[in-house]
């Protein structure tokens, strides 16, 4: 049966490498890695099983990233702890567990363990002991030891809502600006990762190659109904939309300059969720805005580039604009 979330994006990080660093227990061969080979199809994803003593394995990750000179690295949960220290390298870090020896203890991940995915030696049992635990705590207090402004722009932490393994959101964020929590679990699905972490991979490539992509607006009005619910298909349409331009949804100012947030915020959080972040905009007059389109339910004859009437006969509907856009592009 086909996948509903995975799709192939041909163009993104094409030509370049992404080396991924799995979680505490697993190996290269975990599903993620098989996604990512999958998703990012003219990408080459490299990935190797961690060795399971700390000061061993950030030896051979930071050798790894001097041979292979990776692009992105994405790291999950222990692999996200390890990952924060590979600075010099763009990084994405997913549920990084920054407190590993203090999460194995709270969580009794001690005592005789097997790994989740096989590993390359056929090693399939160990033992996580005292004296282990004592090296991951260890570890994790060089954490955090090379930030700077270049390191502060290299990385983005994703913090699952749902998490119940690991709490670091604080933590990450006392060090590093761009933390967003996105809605899933510990262990990512295919619907969190294809809604969550794709955009992010896209935002650095797009960085990288010095891409400007063309902008939409779309004013919030056309998102949410009167229930202060999505409209039919409007989640669809945005995510469609980001795999081709910079989307950002425009509200007016507040009434009074200390008027606190209308729940604008917190609507997109909740429903666009990860490609919100940092795409809000603030203006009462959207028609002076630069950029391609403009979806809005007014009339706005000044704005320089396409109106889209939403509500129209020809746009009545978001399965509309999204055959429209389909068609032009």
């Amino acid at each position: 049966m086909e996948n509903p979330y995975i799709k192939q994006f041909p163009d993104l990080m094409a030509g370049k490498k992404v080396m991924y660093v799995h979680g505490f227990g697993s190996s290269a061969q975990t599903g993620t890695v098989g996604r990512l080979r999958e998703v990012l199809c003219n990408a080459t994803v490299i990935a190797e099983d961690v060795p399971l003593h700390p000061q061993e394995a950030i030896a051979m990750l930071k050798n790894m990233c001097e041979t292979e000179q990776p692009d992105l690295i994405i790291g999950t949960s222990m692999g996200g702890m390890y990952a924060e220290m590979l600075y010099g390298y763009d990084r994405i870090l997913i549920n990084p567990a920054l407190q590993i020896g203090d999460t194995m203890v709270s969580h009794g991940m001690t005592g005789a363990q097997k790994f989740f995915n096989p590993r390359k030696d056929g090693v399939q049992d160990f033992i996580v002991t005292k004296a282990l635990v004592k090296e991951y705590k260890d570890i994790t207090t060089h954490c955090f030891s090379g930030v700077n402004d270049d390191e502060r722009r290299r990385v983005i932490g994703l913090f699952g809502d749902r998490d119940n393994l690991v709490h670091t959101y604080d933590l990450f964020h006392e060090h590093y600006p761009t933390a967003i929590r996105f809605h899933g679990e510990h262990r990512m699905d295919d619907q969190s990762y294809m809604q969550s972490v794709m955009p992010v991979i896209r935002w650095f490539d797009d960085r990288q190659r010095g891409y400007d992509r063309p902008v939409v607006y779309v004013t919030a009005d056309t998102l949410i109904d009167n229930w202060q619910k999505p409209r039919s298909s409007a989640q669809k349409a945005f995510r469609r939309l980001i795999e081709i331009y910079n989307v950002y949804i425009v509200a007016p100012m507040p009434l009074y300059a200390d008027t606190a947030d209308d729940g604008l915020m917190a609507w997109a959080e909740e429903y666009i969720n990860v490609p919100a972040y940092g795409h809000i905009i603030r203006s009462n007059q959207p028609e002076l805005l630069l950029g391609d389109f403009l979806i809005t339910v007014n009339d706005c004859p000044k704005f320089m580039g396409t109106v889209i009437p939403f509500g129209s006969d020809t746009f009545k509907t978001w399965e509309e604009i999204i055959t429209y856009f389909e068609r032009i592009n």
